[in-house]
């Protein structure tokens, strides 16, 4: 996606895309249905996906036994259950904040803390937005940009009809987004005074990284949170959200983190994903743990080899 600035190429069109223009044109109808029907549509999704993702399902309970040791079999059963669930619903929830209306959701929306962000904003000062992977992603960041000009970093989809499809759909909302390469351009948004959401949460497989506490395991993790501050001078401003029982939406914003950054990239890297692991706390069933999150261990084992 890029910002609304930039003008986007026209469409990929040779036959060879085709195929993923069918997908894409099936979501945009989806994206259509009344949120009743995609929730229900999504919890069947949800089910049959837990069946036919053998392996990512293994991912996700290994990542469960993990990370909640104090529950028992039944709970983590039940738990993975609720994530399938909540990614049979997320797939509506991205179709729908790209290409849809999200009028019902901002009739249930809660957002708590925008204070935060216009605290953080004071002369002028540019505010990173840090948050996880998480299955209602998309959707509240489409909600949230109705309340503060966010930007973001995205990684580019190696197909190009859906990178094209994506891009326009989130130019309608989003106010800037950077190719994850594209680090001058968003540190230049930074310091311009603009909000950039970033979710450093997720094993790389390029850039600087520590190994820091996740759930009480060690969680192979980026440092650029604390080196975009570093060059940008940025605040960093904690965006929790989640997807209630009811239907409805609350997103929270946290107070700047204080001290940030620090000298010490890992101290400052084991914060954020501290923080991370709190919003997942509170939302476990919406946490994306079909991602392969300690797949790199200090001593070079995988708890994923016998998946």
């Amino acid at each position: 996606m890029s910002s609304p600035r930039t003008p986007l190429p026209g469409p990929p069109l040779s036959l060879r895309h085709w195929p993923t223009w069918l997908g894409i044109g099936a979501m945009a109808l989806a994206a259509r249905l009344p949120w009743l029907w995609q929730r229900a549509i999504g919890r069947g999704i949800g089910t049959l996906l837990r069946h036919l993702l053998r392996e990512r399902r293994a991912v996700a309970a290994r990542n469960l036994a993990l990370c909640f040791p104090e529950l028992d079999e039944a709970a983590r059963e039940a738990l993975l259950r609720a994530h399938f669930t909540s990614l049979g619903i997320g797939l509506f929830e991205f179709a729908r904040a790209w290409w849809g209306s999200v009028e019902p959701m901002r009739r249930r929306l809660v957002v708590e803390g925008l204070e935060h962000i216009e605290a953080a904003r004071a002369g002028g000062r540019g505010v990173i937005v840090v948050s996880g992977h998480f299955s209602t992603l998309e959707m509240c960041g489409r909600l949230m940009c109705d309340h503060v000009p966010l930007a973001g970093m995205y990684r580019p989809h190696a197909e190009p009809a859906m990178e094209w499809a994506v891009r326009r759909g989130r130019a309608r909302y989003a106010a800037a987004m950077f190719p994850k390469q594209d680090v001058r351009s968003a540190v230049r948004h930074l310091k311009q005074g603009g909000l950039l959401w970033y979710a450093p949460d997720q094993d790389p497989s390029r850039g600087d990284a520590v190994y820091v506490p996740f759930f009480g395991q060690p969680a192979h993790s980026l440092t650029s949170t604390h080196a975009l501050a570093r060059m940008s001078g940025a605040a960093v401003v904690l965006y929790q959200h989640r997807r209630r029982a009811d239907g409805g939406y609350t997103l929270t914003l946290w107070p700047a983190m204080e001290d940030y950054p620090s000298r010490d990239a890992t101290a400052d890297t084991a914060r954020v994903i501290a923080g991370i692991e709190t919003m997942a706390r509170a939302a476990p069933d919406q946490y994306l743990w079909i991602h392969r999150r300690f797949k790199r261990r200090p001593d070079g084992t995988s708890p994923y080899a016998d998946p």
